[in-house]
């Protein structure tokens, strides 16, 4: 997980929120063209199901949390299906954290993007690890979205899915349906708890504070009278914008130097 030095800062309206780095995560969604990423997304962040469909170049969403007096931040990447330039989908998986690849129950097509996806994200990851020594695991769900759907259209097996997670403990398999809002949550919170994140984080889990209290949402002492029983809070940052291609860069070198080896390193392609 990210460990920089410096501090995140999330600003919106009059708030400036600072969260450790040590805190901040990335989560990215990748899969086929039309199967529910961002749909998925939409009912983590707002609990919402859109049901027009409008094609996604890459969105980029932040949600912040005062878990118990901790602040915590979840910057979310809403890749394109279409993978339009690779190099930056490499890019995604270097400075993902968590990831989610979703396939539609009813396109099997979809469904073999998904398993080469893990692969990459495998040998991707691989690399970046042997070069920095981490040892962190590498938490990820893979979703079978649109349950809803009739039996008669299903074109992906239950089975075929769960095999594709059972030899990684830090791998789980969930059918889910966005459109229902069936087994999101849990999908959720599950995928939290292999990245030993708080489960307070899950979409249920928190109550949802508007933007007017960022001010005072990050102070420790932070109670409001009407949220006295609960310990966590969740805010979704209306203007966060994604990190630049430059900065992602620089995060990964600083990754990789900061070992201080002297000797020249296998490069981790991402061109």
């Amino acid at each position: 997980f990210q460990d920089q030095a410096m501090m995140k800062t999330m600003s919106g309206g009059n708030c400036n929120l600072n969260v450790p780095a040590k805190n901040s995560y990335r989560m990215v969604v990748l899969g086929a063209s039309r199967v529910g990423k961002s749909s998925i997304v939409s009912r983590f962040l707002n609990g919402r199901f859109e049901d027009q469909y409008t094609p996604t170049i890459e969105d980029f969403h932040r949600k912040v949390y005062n878990i118990r007096g901790d602040m915590y931040q979840l910057d979310i990447l809403d890749t394109s299906g279409n993978h339009p330039f690779p190099a930056m989908r490499r890019l995604s998986i270097l400075t993902g954290d968590v990831f989610i690849l979703v396939f539609s129950l009813d396109n099997r097509e979809s469904f073999d993007e998904v398993k080469r996806l893990q692969k990459q994200i495998l040998e991707v990851k691989s690399c970046l690890k042997n070069k920095t020594k981490e040892s962190a695991d590498l938490p990820m769900v893979i979703c079978g979205n649109k349950n809803d759907h009739s039996e008669i259209l299903r074109k992906v097996r239950t089975d075929e899915g769960e095999n594709l997670v059972s030899s990684d403990e830090n791998c789980a398999y969930f059918e889910v349906s966005a459109k229902k809002n069936t087994n999101v949550d849990e999908m959720f919170y599950v995928l939290f708890s292999m990245a030993k994140l708080p489960h307070e984080m899950s979409p249920s889990l928190h109550r949802k504070i508007s933007i007017q209290y960022g001010d005072t949402f990050q102070q420790k002492s932070f109670r409001m009278r009407r949220f006295k029983d609960m310990d966590a809070y969740g805010m979704i940052s209306p203007f966060a914008r994604r990190p630049s291609v430059n900065s992602d860069l620089k995060y990964i070198k600083s990754k990789v130097l900061r070992e201080g080896q002297s000797r020249e390193r296998e490069k981790c392609t991402i061109q």
